[in-house]
């Protein structure tokens, strides 16, 4: 077990309000674990002067801090939260302006991804509290025009969005065939396990690393990643999940015949290369 590359899909960094790069990925890496996919977090968490592309950057330098002074391969995945838009709007920017103002950031998350600085876009999508149907519309707008940046960049895309059953990942993989983005590059962050193709429609579930979603999940099949969301704010330690738990579970499920060696290349190295097209053993 000892050589079986572990990957958290989904964990945030913040020397800001939290303990940092270095830290995280040295915690992460004593626990087993060797790949991390970064977004950045979004502006607010950084200042009010913060702008998007400055938010972009930032995770940009962390994850190279990381890859040049730690044994952990770093990737940042860039765009913008969905709350943005909430904050925009509740800051009272007219809902047009506000919308061409993401859609200008998800432009620059391209860009970045096109000069490989970043492997996907993310997280973006809509929030997972109510919004009126005006600006529910505009986030669904969003999401269409950010998946079809993705297509144009051949990258991935994650999203953030209220808790999907299967009709939601029905509605996601129509909006990503409708903007030619292969359906496989749409990861949907924070997913419970909905592994089966007939529960998912081909989208790319990244589940929480808790014990009874991941064994509910490879009860179902190994076609999934793990992630932690972890938010890396010393006001909220271990929120969501520790930077340990992924390797932990990892291992600990390993150890008790629940996932095979198999089923772990699958998840952590496999369908990592696959949805993102990078290269990690």
């Amino acid at each position: 077990m000892e050589n079986i590359i572990i990957t958290d899909n989904h964990i945030h960094v913040d020397p800001i309000n939290g303990e940092g790069p270095l830290e995280v990925a040295k915690k992460f890496r004593r626990a087993g674990g060797n790949v991390m996919i970064i977004p950045n977090k979004p502006t607010w968490t950084v200042g009010k002067s913060c702008s998007f592309k400055d938010a972009m950057e930032l995770v940009i330098k962390y994850v190279n801090e990381i890859n040049e002074n730690t044994d952990v391969r770093a990737f940042a995945v860039v765009g913008a939260h969905p709350a943005e838009l909430s904050r925009l709007i509740k800051e009272g920017i007219k809902l047009k302006k506000a919308e061409q103002m993401m859609k200008d950031a998800f432009k620059t998350a391209q860009m970045l991804i096109t000069e490989g600085k970043a492997i996907g876009i993310g997280e973006i999508g809509r929030p997972h509290y109510e919004v009126s149907p005006e600006e529910l519309q505009i986030h669904n707008n969003l999401i269409l025009y950010a998946m079809e940046l993705a297509a144009d960049a051949d990258c991935a895309i994650q999203l953030h969005t209220e808790s999907a059953a299967e009709e939601q990942f029905l509605e996601f993989a129509e909006i990503a065939d409708k903007a030619g983005l292969a359906r496989y590059k749409v990861i949907k962050h924070f997913s419970g396990p909905l592994v089966n193709k007939e529960e998912n429609h081909s989208l790319t579930p990244s589940l929480i690393a808790t014990r009874d979603v991941v064994t509910k999940g490879l009860k179902k099949g190994n076609g999934f990643l793990m992630e932690t969301d972890y938010l890396d704010m010393k006001s909220r330690p271990g929120a969501v999940l520790g930077p340990k738990t992924v390797p932990r579970r990892t291992n600990e499920l390993l150890r008790n015949e629940t996932m095979t060696e198999d089923d772990a290349y699958k998840i952590h190295v496999e369908t990592v290369k696959k949805v993102y097209g990078i290269d990690i053993d």
